[in-house]
């Protein structure tokens, strides 16, 4: 019995630490650059999958008066705007660049009138963001456009739509005409089919090349459990980096066939890739400095030779948008971008995390309410799990009904702890009974808790998702805090009371945890059953800060046991 109150508090101490960690001792972000800061430059482009034979092309600095508004730097070049259902913004004429992209769907807070989520911004603005693509060569005499370069629109008042692609050209004055056709496709994907005409005389190979940038230190929300920063898949595996190991390795390079390269946030993602049949170099790549740092993530495709008279092309795909799982699927289908799905970060239980987002979404679809379909997955996971559950609570009962035997042990053999431990094995022995078998539904519920954290903690679909009442978003706390009386009393404690502003479902959750304890059979050692006893109540400050829809799975999971013990000690005869 010992050795399970000892299993069962070691877990609980695990999940305290591993998810509590994050809420109440998260680290601090690195100081950002100020808003009006002196006078600063573009860090120089680094060369995708630049080797000792391909000579880097560097862009210019570009001298900044100061960090500006988003707003302010769009007015500063030439520009053909993006209006589709899902995005809004525009490509900048100086270098092509996608640097203005809006999620028209999505916005910052449950307010509809909150500003829409801006996941690109250009050079000038506080935090640079960025796709771009172009061409190197080894033979530096070759003139090639840079982030610098001013394209030419075939229609200068064409706006790209779902509808109207928007090509762009460029004429490096030596026999080289380039040519972008940019389409957007499928809601958040655009196709960037890059020609190269060879009008001159003698041949030239050149190496496409398509990348992501961020300059400056990127907004993290920097939790253990969730990776922001370079991410890709290479070869069909996934390589994440943080960007405090980008900075210590400033660079690393992986050669593979498809894939795709960009930075994922904990609902949206910047990706370029290729077609999946080419052999590419992938680079994560940091420099600027300290005041002004340039992490990037690039593709750089195998060599293309256009001999005098010929054109050729090739495409690339930009995926500039939220992270929804149907939509990765597809893009994996169409263009088949290799395991685009890992783009959200489903964690270490992939094998349960997936299905089981799967699962709620579905019964959302039917049910039409996530919180809903929380609690019908639950009693369903319940049910999956009832004969093992079963063996468990006949051997809580079996246990219970020992402890005044136990308890005659330990009083008679108070000094003889090694009497006490063989006469203890006896009984058990004799009474069939054993204090381990309890811990199996235990463990079993571990890779199902963290799953079903990680769904509502990373999938979009539960972000601003409702339940009902005061409940409007199954992905944050539960709002309500018992410092103002859960509404009653005319004011919002501050953030600073945070770790004792509980909410209705954590106080439910942390009652219910008290009730199942109450059932269970007490442990011998009185120091082990206050730190028992005291388990719910720390699990309610901690729950405090989870997503109110994990509160809701635990508080609902932890009552269907209840009622499933209950009725086992009344079939049983023991009092309850």
């Amino acid at each position: 019995m010992e050795d399970q109150r000892n299993f069962i508090m070691a877990i609980a101490l695990s999940v305290i630490v591993l998810i509590g960690w994050d809420y109440f001792f998260s680290p601090r972000p690195i100081p950002q650059p100020v808003s009006g800061s002196p006078s600063i430059s573009e860090p120089p482009s680094i060369v995708p999958g630049a080797q000792t034979d391909l000579s880097a092309p560097v862009s210019a600095p570009v001298a900044l008066p100061s960090v500006k508004s988003v707003e302010s730097q769009l007015q500063t070049d030439a520009r053909l705007r993006i209006a589709t259902p899902h995005l809004q913004g525009s490509i900048s004429l100086t270098g092509a660049r996608f640097d203005d992209i809006t999620l028209a769907r999505y916005r910052e807070n449950l307010d509809p009138n909150s500003p829409e989520i801006v996941l690109l911004s250009p050079m000038g603005s506080p935090r640079p963001y960025f796709a771009e693509h172009g061409w190197v060569a080894s033979d530096t005499s070759i003139a090639l456009p840079t982030s610098s370069t001013v394209w030419t629109p075939q229609d200068p008042n064409a706006v790209l739509t779902d509808q109207t692609p928007i090509v762009l050209t460029w004429d490096n004055g030596q026999g080289l005409i380039f040519t972008r056709v940019i389409r957007a496709e499928d809601e958040y994907l655009f196709t960037v089919e890059q020609k190269v005409e060879n009008a001159g005389e003698r041949s030239v190979t050149l190496y496409p090349y398509s990348l992501v940038a961020r300059i400056g230190e990127p907004e993290t929300l920097g939790f253990f459990i969730l990776h922001e920063g370079p991410i890709g898949v290479f070869n069909r595996t996934l390589k994440e980096m943080d960007y405090d190991d980008l900075i210590d390795k400033e660079r690393e390079s992986i050669e593979s066939t498809g894939g795709w390269i960009g930075f994922t946030d904990k609902y949206w993602l910047t990706s370029v890739a290729f077609d999946q049949k080419l052999d590419v170099t992938a680079n994560y790549t940091y420099s600027g400095t300290a005041e002004r740092r340039r992490y990037q993530t690039d593709l750089r495709a195998n060599a293309i030779t256009l001999e005098s008279g010929e054109t050729k092309s090739i495409t690339a795909y930009v995926f500039a948008g939220a992270k929804e799982l149907a939509l990765l699927d597809r893009y994996e289908k169409t263009p088949g971008l290799s395991r685009f799905d890992l783009a959200i970060d489903f964690g270490w239980f992939y094998f349960l995390t997936r299905p089981f987002f799967l699962a709620l979404r579905w019964l959302n679809s039917v049910l039409g309410n996530y919180g809903v379909a929380i609690i019908v997955f639950t009693a369903f996971l319940r049910l999956l799990i009832f004969p093992i559950a079963n063996k468990q609570y006949t051997a809580m009962n079996k246990m219970k009904e020992l402890q005044p035997e136990m308890k005659r042990l330990q009083e008679k053999h108070a000094n003889d702890k090694m009497k006490l431990q063989q006469e203890m094995m006896e009984l058990y022995k004799r009474e069939k009974a054993n204090p381990l078998t309890g811990c199996l539904p235990i463990l079993l519920q571990i890779p199902i808790f963290f799953a079903l954290y990680k769904v509502l903690f990373v999938a979009i679909e539960m972000r601003h998702a409702p339940f009902f009442g005061w409940i409007k978003d199954l992905s944050a706390p539960d709002p309500t805090s018992i410092l103002n009386l859960f509404g009653l009393l005319p004011f919002t404690p501050p953030e600073s009371l945070s770790l004792i502003s509980i909410g209705v479902l954590p106080l439910l959750m942390g009652f219910f945890m008290y009730l199942q304890q109450k059932l269970a059979p007490q442990p011998p050692d009185p120091t082990q059953a206050k730190i028992m006893m005291l388990l719910p109540v720390v699990f309610t400050f901690v729950s405090a800060q989870f997503p109110a829809g994990l509160v809701i799975y635990w508080a609902w999971t932890t009552l269907l046991g209840i009622l499933q013990q209950w009725i086992l000690m009344r079939r049983s005869n023991i009092k309850v």
